[in-house]
């Protein structure tokens, strides 16, 4: 509790006062500006979502996301968002929260583009050439249902701050369960998730 306390006091000292910090530290961490939270380590953020304050069980509960303040952010965030509710709002939150894990996954692989819009319309451009279906389907991308997307929002900036990646071990790759695509074969299976099975593409290694 002390660690939670120096580290939002270190960020935040010149506008909060220590006994307006709130007990939970993903609600606050969740009520910084994205400006202040870019600041904080990444390794202490995901410290504190380890704390005792916070069960990880508690984590994937919808009433615990439904008690989150509204979530905001920039461009990156807005595209996981869209993506999340595109792909996986009829999920668990356990199934969203997969999802998000694997697009952050490609973000961090050379074998992707190093950021979220770039990986999530990477190949977009002609009908069914795309790596996420919704983005070159040919219908309109229309958000009608807002509650659901509010708690895709939260996800999304819940794992962009760090949120431990524990759901689908490295997964790059997913389908859902009714189609089998030809690299689902190849590529070690990693998890199933509500209707979306995962896989990790394995890392070549070029020989000189």
């Amino acid at each position: 509790m002390m660690r939670f306390f120096a580290v939002v006091a270190l960020v935040c000292a010149p506008k909060f006062a220590m006994a307006e910090l709130l007990q939970d530290p993903v609600q606050e961490i969740m009520s910084f500006s994205a400006e202040q939270t870019s600041k904080i380590d990444q390794t202490k953020l995901i410290g504190l979502f380890g704390s005792k304050n916070v069960k990880r069980k508690d984590i994937y509960s919808a009433d615990y996301i439904a008690a989150l303040p509204r979530a905001n952010g920039g461009k990156q965030w807005q595209c996981l968002s869209e993506a999340l509710y595109f792909e996986a709002r009829g999920e668990s939150i356990k199934g969203q929260v997969a999802v998000a894990e694997v697009i952050l996954n490609r973000v961090d692989s050379p074998a992707y583009p190093d950021s979220v819009c770039g990986v999530i319309n990477q190949g977009t451009g002609r009908k069914f050439a795309c790596q996420f279906t919704y983005t070159c389907d040919g219908r309109a991308e229309i958000i009608n249902e807002q509650s659901a997307y509010e708690r895709v929002a939260k996800i999304a900036r819940l794992v962009m701050d760090g949120l431990p990646r524990n759901l689908t071990k490295g997964a790059t790759h997913y389908h859902t369960t009714s189609v089998r695509p030809s690299w689902a074969r190849k590529f070690p299976k990693t998890a199933k998730i509500g209707s979306h099975v995962f896989y990790r593409q394995p890392i070549v290694v070029s020989s000189n």
